[in-house]
This record gives C-alpha cells, structure tokens and sequence, in this order.
C-alpha cells in the first residue's frame, strides 16, 4: 500500500489506530481452546469486531513463532482472512529483522514476497546494508526502531555523542539517506510524549508507528499534540487494551468497545487538522 491509499484510509475511516494481533494463547477464553486452531479463531473474531474501527493490523511474530508450526500456520491463515475479507487494511509484520545484506534479502522476502505484507519493523543497529534489501520493494515499508516505549530503551537510545547527538537522532538523520517518507516510517513509543517534537524536527513528513498507547499508559493526546502532522503521519497501535479488553464470552464486543473508542478520540485529533 502506498502513502495516498494509507492517508486516504485514514481520512475515510477517521481513524489512525492499528490493532497488535500478539495472541498469548493462555489470556485467550478458556472455550476457544477447543477449537482446531485457537489463535485463528480468536484473531478472526477481533478482527471482524474491529475492522471498522482501524485501519491496520500488527501481528508480533514473536506470539506465533513460540508455538511452532501450529503458531505460524495461524499466522498465515490470519493474514490470508485479512487479505480476502479486509483488503483494505494496512498489515504490518512486527518481525523486528536485521542482519547481513543476504541475510536480510531474505527475510525480505519472506515478509514482501512470501507473505506480501505492507510494513516489516527492521532494527537498523547493523547499519545501511541490513536495512537496503527492504527497501527495494515497491509499495512496500521499512519500519526502523527509532525510539522505543520500554524502560531499557534508555540505555542505548539516548546516549549522546560529544556533539550532543543522541543515538536515535542518528538513526533518524542518517536512515533517510537510505528511505524516504513514502517507503520508511519508524517506531517511536508513545510513552515518549515530548520526545516527538525533537523526532519531528529530524523527520517533520514520515510516518510514525506509536506502540504503547493503552496497556503501557501512552497519552494519545500527548502523541497528536507533539507527533501529528497535515496527512497525520501516525499510525497508533494497541494490542493487549483491544483484544484482551475481556477473556469471557463477549471477548469480541469489548475488543469493539475499546477500538471504537480510541478511534472516536482519533476522528477528534484528526478534526483539528482541517
């Protein structure tokens, strides 16, 4: 998907919220564990609560890998259901990939071929040559780690050079010599609320995927405030607070309730943009 159909989408739905699909299978309800394949069925049903609310999707490999072939059988069924009944949905592998050229030209495609996937999240510490293979893909998007929501983001990511620049600035400044915004966004936590404005100013037009609203006590307000831009250059992702926003019965309901809410607090942002 390129950057007029995503920012059309996001206009359209007046929503800018992606939906994590990390299914831990022991938070999921209990009945669903008959069934042939629990994790399909329990992504299935979020996503047909929540597909008019959203306008991506976000599986965390690392939720599918750790179940062997089964997990990932689930994986590729959840990605076929969303291509052919939600076509319009921007999909994101949050793969977190990296390595040597060769390498990584394969992992590329695995996700852009394989796969064919919109976004792939890539960790850019092994530098230019781990992050081209993905770029050389039409249409398709590099997700750089930027600046991340977790505490041990701390003691990499901020660290100074003698010229005061801190290390995620770098990985800002420099990764544009290789991408641009209609092929690389980057991940920037939401729990970093003011940080965005130093973001911007390093990278004022690409878009932003924001983790950490919901469960880890992101301000959505705070991310607009700071982060949002005239074709509102954020996606803003919510895993746990969505599809574990109840493990009964009404599972797929709640997950609606929750998304539908973000996404009202969502058309609201985006009304100031006019």
């Amino acid at each position: 998907m390129n950057r007029t159909d995503l920012v059309k989408q996001i206009f359209n739905k007046k929503s800018f919220l992606c939906v994590g699909l990390d299914v831990d299978i022991n938070k999921i309800p209990k009945h669903l564990l008959k069934e042939e394949d629990p994790i399909f069925a329990f992504n299935k049903a979020i996503i047909d609560a929540t597909a008019k609310y959203c306008v991506a999707y976000k599986p965390n490999l690392a939720f599918y890998e750790c179940y062997g072939i089964k997990g990932m059988v689930a994986f590729e069924r959840t990605i076929s259901y969303l291509k052919s009944a939600y076509s319009d949905h921007f999909i994101i592998a949050d793969a977190k990939r990296g390595d040597i050229g060769n390498t990584s030209t394969m992992y590329a495609k695995t996700f852009f071929e394989e796969y064919n996937l919109d976004a792939l999240t890539v960790a850019p510490y092994m530098g230019e040559d781990s992050v081209k293979p993905f770029l050389e893909y039409k249409d398709k998007w590099v997700i750089l780690l930027a600046l991340t929501s977790n505490k041990g983001s701390h003691d990499f990511q901020l660290i100074e050079d003698k010229n005061g620049e801190r290390l995620f600035e770098k990985v800002l400044s420099k990764s544009q010599e290789w991408g641009n915004e209609d092929n690389m966004m980057y991940v920037v936590g939401a729990t970093q609320g003011k940080m965005f404005e130093d973001i911007r100013k390093i990278a004022p037009n690409h878009f932003l995927l924001v983790p950490g609203v919901g469960a880890q006590g992101g301000s959505l307000q705070e991310v607009c405030q700071y982060g949002i831009i005239k074709d509102c250059g954020l996606l803003v992702n919510s895993s746990r607070g969505i599809i574990f926003a109840s493990n009964g019965d009404d599972y797929a309901d709640a997950a609606a309730v929750k998304a539908h809410d973000i996404q009202l607090e969502m058309a609201n942002e985006l009304s100031k943009l006019a």
